[in-house]
């Protein structure tokens, strides 16, 4: 199994973002879970990848040409891809990963769980998405998604796709049980 991790190419502000990743890292690892990231060697990014090494786990990181000339790659990694672009690299990482778990991030974090929750949602693929919502990261965010289904514009069987937990082995044991709806995406005007 291969899950996918995003998370951010900054620390955060705290020592608890770094001690989640680590522990989701080496829980990973020890679980024979390969990761997948984005390649880099700074922030979360890099701790992620740091950890999973270290307790003997397998790490393919995937980076943009433009990133490995700024000198952030990750050269330690069982696998390091280089690819053209931004899309190329997410397409790929999605490509090669049975799950995705956001970790505390910026907009790119954002962006990329956002993407394979929409082709979930949308059926491209059945694969769980997941937040690790280190010490409510995510609560704010939560609380939205669940204003946009009061709101009628996403359904709530879609909103309970998103996997959320506090602990990495909580999180990890959601994945596990994962079976995706099987849901139309549209919003029915009766349903609004």
């Amino acid at each position: 199994m291969r899950i996918c991790v995003f998370s951010g190419s900054s620390q955060g502000c705290g020592s608890e973002y770094q001690a989640a990743t680590a522990a989701l890292g080496g829980l990973l690892a020890r679980n024979s879970v390969e990761l997948v990231y984005g390649g880099a060697a700074v922030g979360l990014m890099g701790a992620v990848a740091d950890a999973a090494l270290a307790e003997g786990g397998r790490v393919t990181g995937v980076i943009p040409q433009a990133l490995v000339d700024k000198e952030i790659a990750h050269r330690g990694l069982t696998d390091l891809r280089v690819v053209r672009s931004m899309h190329e690299r997410k397409q790929l990482m999605a490509d090669l990963s049975d799950g995705f778990i956001a970790l505390p991030g910026g907009i790119g974090t954002f962006e990329e769980i956002f993407e394979v929750w929409t082709w979930a949602q949308l059926g491209s693929h059945r694969k769980p998405c997941a937040l690790l919502n280190v010490m409510g990261f995510y609560d704010q965010l939560l609380a939205f998604l669940d204003h946009v289904v009061d709101a009628g514009f996403l359904k709530r069987v879609h909103r309970e796709m998103l996997l959320v937990a506090e602990e990495p082995g909580a999180l990890l044991q959601a994945i596990g049980r994962y079976r995706a709806p099987v849901e139309s995406k549209w919003i029915s005007p009766a349903e609004t």
